[in-house]
């Protein structure tokens, strides 16, 4: 998930996009073929799990079965969707640190990236930091206290982790100075570590490490508004990987957000969900049905997926964001008491714009001006937030700072998607 999912993808459009921009189109025979192939993946997976079990002692514990066999199960999250397989690498992960006498720390690793996949930050930086304090590959371990450190908010200790894995044109160190980067507003310097990964993945000949920067290097290039060359990113991941279903998600996005083409952009979501059985799929529909003049239709799409998510208890905190928008517009006490716990999750300038968005809609304007000029102006970049911002404003009487946000969200079309763009212009 990434990366994990919200009503906008993290991708931008600026108003002054070049000529090469203005005249791309895409072009249904780049990935039509792409459209179909669903079982790659799905395939290795289900063999390996099959081949780990069949070793896998019957009490489990042959723990130098464990850890592929989480793997594959983790393998099989990503290709269907199914929470139920994460929940069991969760499991099977556990074990293996329990009974381990030499790899506790691969474990702890392992166990924290399940975490940090089911947004359970704080679980993810505790089992990093007991590991770390004990035997442990200690650049690994910091480069994951970086990532976990992110997600918590806690920037300082972030950089200090970030200084202790300095090694310039290493792979690993060059993803993440590019993820601080676009942090800190610098989508240029961002780019420009994230093609040097790039080149390293290229060099090296392993596709796991090209597919994900290709796919990253798309976001970022789209989020720069050269949608072409994000574009390019995106086939060159499917040539590798024909059923990665994020990339397929994004360019539905772009079918819809793009090129306001919302046949193809639902054409592209059906090949996916027919597969990959997640609650976001319904999101994106739900907009398009919007952008289509179809409220009864988004009302549809919007309650299929809180009824997936609210259903499934598995999924604990990892849609929580999706749920504060949505409850923000009928159910505000309820989006207020889970923007709340989400900020005790992970208080970031992200959940937070989420927290005064909900206090504008339960009628605490003032409290929500707080919460914006306390925790996310000046703090981050993202254009939700600074939508959330522009609203917050303009309920308090703050047009010039309003109108300052209307300007900058005009030229981020692309990311924020015409729905939410017709919204802006009435700022």
């Amino acid at each position: 998930m990434k990366k994990i999912f919200l009503l906008t993808i993290i991708i931008g459009l600026f108003s002054s996009c070049s000529e090469k921009n203005e005249k791309f189109a895409m072009n249904a025979t780049d990935y039509d073929a792409y459209l179909s192939e669903n079982s790659q993946s799905l395939k290795s997976a289900t063999e390996a799990k099959e081949f780990w079990s069949k070793r896998l002692d019957a009490d489990t514990t042959g723990v130098g079965d464990i850890a592929p066999l989480a793997s594959a199960y983790t393998s099989l999250f990503s290709t269907t969707g199914t929470i139920e397989n994460l929940k069991i690498a969760e499991g099977l992960t556990k074990k293996g640190l329990q009974i381990s006498a030499n790899n506790k720390d691969g474990f702890a690793r392992a166990l924290a990236l399940n975490y940090i996949s089911q947004h359970r930050f704080k679980e993810a930086k505790q089992v990093l930091e007991e590991s770390y304090a004990n035997v442990s590959l200690k650049r690994d371990t910091e480069l994951m206290l970086f990532d976990v450190s992110m997600e918590l908010g806690e920037y300082e200790a972030a950089k200090n982790y970030l200084d202790k894995v300095k090694k310039p044109g290493d792979y690993n160190y060059l993803i993440r100075l590019s993820k601080w980067s676009d942090y800190r507003g610098d989508l240029d310097a961002a780019i420009k570590y994230m093609e040097e990964a790039k080149d390293i993945a290229v060099a090296s000949g392993n596709n796991a490490l090209k597919i994900w920067t290709y796919s990253n290097l798309g976001d970022y290039y789209g989020h720069a508004g050269r949608i072409k060359d994000s574009y390019t990113q995106y086939l060159k991941t499917l040539a590798l990987q024909p059923d990665n279903y994020y990339v397929k998600k994004q360019l539905a996005w772009m079918a819809y957000a793009w090129e306001n083409n919302s046949k193809e952009a639902n054409r592209i979501l059906d090949s996916i969900s027919a597969h990959h059985k997640i609650p976001d799929y319904y999101l994106l529909k739900a907009e398009i049905a919007a952008f289509n003049d179809n409220p009864s239709e988004a009302k549809k799409y919007t309650d299929q997926f809180t009824e997936a998510v609210e259903n499934q208890p598995d999924y604990g905190a990892m849609y929580n964001a999706y749920l504060i928008e949505i409850y923000a517009e009928d159910k505000p006490e309820k989006a207020l008491a889970l923007a709340e716990n989400e900020i005790s999750n992970r208080a970031t300038p992200e959940t937070y714009h989420l927290l005064a968005y909900a206090q504008l809609k339960a009628g605490h304007k003032e409290k929500a001006l707080q919460t914006i000029e306390t925790h996310v102006e000046g703090k981050t970049y993202e254009p939700m937030a600074q939508f959330h911002s522009a609203l917050v404003y303009k309920a308090n009487g703050k047009t010039e700072e309003a109108h300052r946000l209307k300007e900058e969200l005009l030229s981020a079309g692309y990311e924020l998607g015409p729905v939410i763009i017709k919204d802006v212009k009435t700022l």
